[in-house]
């Protein structure tokens, strides 16, 4: 069995730290990867607290996961050693049901694999993530990645990347439609950077004026401080679509008000705290509230190729794994721009 090293959290109230562990050998369909970069996701630190209540200890965070393969089982026909491949949020599922028969696995009706603090369905054991210098997985789900991008810019693309671009895919944003954007983080700046690929004219909302330049840079045609009552009534009726990254707990019935007739507000964040919805924001305008997580295998491999041809990446601060605890805290304070990678070269 492989031996790893990573950084894992003991409970909810202890820092990430040094952590021996080991991993199954690859499978005949399976490749193993040394892992150059792991993107820092605020779910990352969500299950390392416990905030969702489904924490594994010990735990090793970790989903967005780019690095170079070291060895492939009999049966693996799309990668070869050396080559570099890319692991997002899942790991496996049923493969047998009508979501995973059609490429949406994350959808699969007995429940996907996470990459970690999951039970992996080939040997029973607790899945460890990215903050390791090695991973396993089936080649299925495991991607190829385009040379000419950045490789740690590139691994935010397998959370916050495919979790924005499938949403915006699925309503088919375009040229002539005006979609807006809640929040600048991790998954905004995504949702702007490919809103504005796809042709449309982009509104980003923010509470922060000192984010206008960014949103500006990053792609938005326009800014509006959703605390100015005045600003977002002018965009009244106005919406084709709406997609909703803000993570924090926020009232939805501002941005359904924005909404035309039969258009969508699509949830990508997912704030701890129930939601309070005026139903006659849906009603008098057919308009409809939506939610949407990452994407199928397929469509995760369509996202990076067309990151490829367009030169899409996220905006990232590379850290070593050191810096791990003192990154959760800033990621707290919103003090990054716009996702932390971890240089994995770092724990060796």
């Amino acid at each position: 069995m492989p031996a790893s090293k990573g950084y894992a959290t003991t409970s909810a109230q202890a820092p990430l730290a040094p952590y021996a562990f080991s991993r199954r050998d690859p499978g005949p369909t399976e490749i193993a990867i040394e892992i150059l970069y792991c993107g820092v996701c605020h779910s990352d630190l969500h299950m390392a607290r416990n905030e969702w209540g489904n924490a594994v200890y010990p735990l090793v965070p970790g989903h967005e996961i780019v690095g170079r393969v070291t060895s492939t089982g009999s049966a693996v026909r799309k990668f070869q050693t050396g080559q570099i491949a890319a692991v997002g949020v899942i790991v496996d599922s049923c493969r047998r049901c009508p979501s995973c028969h059609r490429g949406e696995e994350h959808y699969c009706h007995e429940g996907a694999t996470l990459t970690y603090a999951d039970k992996d369905r080939v040997d029973g054991a607790i899945t460890m993530g990215g903050y390791a210098d090695n991973y396993v997985v089936d080649e299925r789900f495991a991607h190829t990645v385009p040379a000419n991008l950045d490789m740690a810019a590139v691994a935010p693309l397998l959370c916050a990347g495919i979790t924005t671009y499938s949403p915006l895919r699925h309503w088919k944003v375009g040229p002539g439609m005006k979609v807006g954007v809640v929040g600048l983080g991790g998954l905004g700046h995504m949702a702007l950077k490919f809103a504005h690929s796809f042709g449309a004219h982009v509104v980003q909302f923010t509470t922060s004026i000192q984010k206008k330049e960014d949103a500006l840079r990053l792609g938005a045609n326009e800014v509006v401080l959703s605390t100015d009552a005045a600003a977002m009534k002018a965009q009244a009726r106005s919406f084709d679509f709406i997609v909703d990254a803000a993570s924090g707990p926020h009232s939805y019935n501002p941005y359904l008000e924005l909404l035309k007739q039969d258009a969508t507000l699509a949830m990508v964040g997912l704030p701890g705290k129930p939601a309070s919805i005026e139903i006659g924001n849906l009603i008098f305008r057919r308009a409809a509230l939506s939610g949407s997580m990452i994407g199928g295998m397929p469509e995760t491999q369509q996202m990076l190729d067309y990151c490829g041809q367009h030169n899409i990446t996220a905006d990232v601060e590379v850290i070593p794994i050191q810096k791990i605890n003192e990154a959760f805290e800033r990621m707290i304070r919103q003090d990054v721009k716009y996702r932390f990678v971890i240089d994995m070269t770092s724990l060796r």
